[in-house]
């Protein structure tokens, strides 16, 4: 029997995946927050999950609407200051994985979350940054989970909110006491690592059933391909089955349901 599962969950599960237990992750709200539980719930049960508002070795039953959330305080062993957290615990060296998400993302890892279109006159204003430039400066190295479209894969990022390699791939380059930066893009088709020389981004494995067509086609630039192409593990019957109970709890949670 064949088991069925959508290109969302995929993406999730492969997310998933690349936490190992023990690791002290930094969680960025929504398809971060939902891989890093998936993790937590299934091969990784001492993953320490730590967001931005102070919460360390949170382990929320339903996915939090926003780092404010009462869940993440009222199950995390304690919860500090802010200030704390960054200057402690996030600039201090002690937090292995930053997990992140995007509104645009470029050849170079740069990530935009400020703005679309000219700064002095944004088409869209965005959230902003909040901690991810700190994150992505000072944590160990830094995942990405964001779904595959031109709108979202860029040539140049509008803005850079949070640094990749900058726009020519070098901005980390002898600068001392910083992260290694990205280390994996993943998204709902293809999972992208950059390149040791360059910094970047080329696909190193495809989703099943997903072709380097459809790869380049959601790509706003010439994505580069591995020489040796993989395909990424599906998802097994219980990592879908725990990230389902997961939704359909949070939904009923959001909704005021018992």
């Amino acid at each position: 029997m064949s088991i069925e599962y959508t290109s969302a969950e995929m993406m999730t599960v492969t997310a998933a995946k690349a936490l190992e237990n023990g690791m002290t992750c930094f969680v960025g709200i929504g398809l971060p927050s939902e891989a890093a539980n998936l993790a937590r719930l299934t091969h990784a049960p001492d993953v320490v999950l730590i967001y931005e508002s102070g919460t360390l070795q949170t382990k929320p039953d339903v996915l939090p609407l926003s780092i404010g959330d009462g869940e993440l305080c009222e199950s995390a062993l304690t919860t500090v200051s802010v200030p704390e957290m960054f200057r402690y615990w996030l600039q201090g060296g002690k937090i292995d994985v930053g997990f992140l998400g995007t509104a645009q993302i470029d050849r170079y890892c740069n990530l935009n979350t400020t703005l679309i279109g000219d700064y002095q006159a944004p088409k869209v204003r965005l959230p902003g940054g909040g901690g991810a430039p700190e994150i992505a400066t000072c944590a160990g190295e830094v995942f990405i989970t964001l779904k595959h479209s031109k709108r979202t894969f860029v040539d140049q990022v509008d803005f850079i909110t949070t640094l990749g390699f900058g726009r020519d791939g070098k901005a980390r380059d002898g600068v001392p006491n910083i992260g290694r930066g990205p280390t994996r893009v993943i998204t709902d088709l293809c999972v992208m690592k950059p390149d040791p020389e360059t910094r970047e981004l080329v696909v190193v494995s495809l989703h099943p059933g997903v072709t380097v067509e459809q790869v380049q086609d959601a790509t706003g630039w010439e994505i580069r391909f591995a020489e040796q192409l993989d395909t990424t593990p599906m998802p097994s019957a219980n990592e879908l089955d725990v990230l389902r109970d997961l939704k359909a709890r949070t939904e009923r949670k959001h909704a005021g349901e018992a």
